[in-house]
């Protein structure tokens, strides 16, 4: 049966999540890819287990996560059972709506009526009673926001939610969001957003909107589907995401060009004794409003790497311009 490391706080700093009370450690587990249906539940359980031994206690996942849909939530709730029930207080649990999840009209999108029902579905599959963090998972243009801003409000004044968050909202969606949130006296504390070093669209607007308004941001995609590692320096493996049907990562994407500028990156990242991915993280994190990056990993050691960024945090100026020469 497993038993939790009892040093596990003392490997990772905690923080706030903006203005709210809520804290976070700057890494978090996302359960995106790497297990759904197909996955081995042993290594989805190492990987779980091993990340909450490390410190991480936030495990993001969404009612879509598969494939197939909402296989993700599944295992995810078995581990939850086999393993990390009697630890529940200690997990920050998040899952979203806002994707296709079922056919007909009531499965998409923001409507009161699929927020609400797919949260009811999530909790059945990971058999819990509530999540720490529900998100609506993508701007809905067609519902008023009113609408889908009170089905969130819904989900925590009914105790299926402690707080709400928001997923992909760009700087005016946010604050019109927030608005209304704030109205309802709504506990929202979170947007998460993707950044990473080849997508930095985010600090147009959004890291200093965050800031303001005092909304932590949680990162996706830190490490660009894996193009911000050492897995393509060396051409397309067969068994990588950009080697297989992935949808968001595609061969093409592993440009000459793109692995120029990690190979470049590495070296730069050798020079302060890290990897590549654990400068990447590091640039992600260097800013104030954001309180954590979610990692996606297909094994433990993927984890256990990322963790070590935290041993090396800080870029000097001479460092960040370095490093806006090679993305250039």
């Amino acid at each position: 049966m497993f038993k939790a490391d009892s040093k596990r706080y003392e490997k990772l700093p905690y923080d706030r999540l903006g203005y709210s009370g809520l804290m976070v450690a700057p890494i978090s587990l996302g359960l995106w890819h790497n297990f759904g249906g197909a996955a081995a539940f042993e290594n989805c359980r190492e990987m779980v287990t091993g990340a909450f031994n490390l410190g991480v206690t936030h495990f993001d996942l969404a009612n879509n996560y598969g494939p197939p849909p909402g296989s993700a939530e599944t295992m995810f709730g078995k581990i939850l059972a086999s393993d990390l029930k009697s630890y529940r207080n200690e997990l920050l649990i998040a899952t979203k709506a806002g994707y296709d999840m079922w056919p007909g009209p009531y499965g998409d999108f923001g409507s009161r009526k699929y927020l609400l029902s797919s949260l009811d579905d999530s909790l059945k599959r990971m058999g819990l009673d509530y999540v720490d963090i529900f998100y609506h998972h993508r701007p809905d243009p067609q519902t008023p926001i009113e609408e889908t801003m009170g089905a969130l409000d819904a989900a925590v004044r009914s105790g299926k939610a402690l707080y709400a968050g928001l997923s992909n909202y760009n700087a005016t969606q946010l604050k019109a969001a927030r608005a209304v949130l704030k109205e309802q006296k709504t506990p929202f504390v979170v947007n998460q957003v993707k950044y990473n070093m080849f997508d930095r669209a985010a600090e147009l607007e959004m890291v200093q909107t965050a800031e303001v308004l005092g909304i932590g941001l949680l990162i996706y995609s830190p490490l660009a589907q894996g193009l911000l590692t050492n897995r393509y320096l060396n051409g397309v493996p067969q068994d990588s995401r950009a080697g297989g049907n992935s949808v968001f990562l595609k061969r093409d994407d592993v440009s000459n060009e793109m692995m120029q500028k990690v190979v470049a990156l590495s070296k730069l990242a050798a020079a302060r004794g890290q990897t590549v991915t654990q400068l990447a993280l590091a640039f992600v994190l260097r800013h104030s409003s954001v309180s954590s990056v979610i990692i996606g990993a297909s094994r433990l050691a993927q984890i256990e790497e990322c963790h070590r960024t935290m041993e090396n945090l800080t870029l000097s100026s001479k460092e960040l311009e370095a490093i806006e020469l090679i993305l250039q």
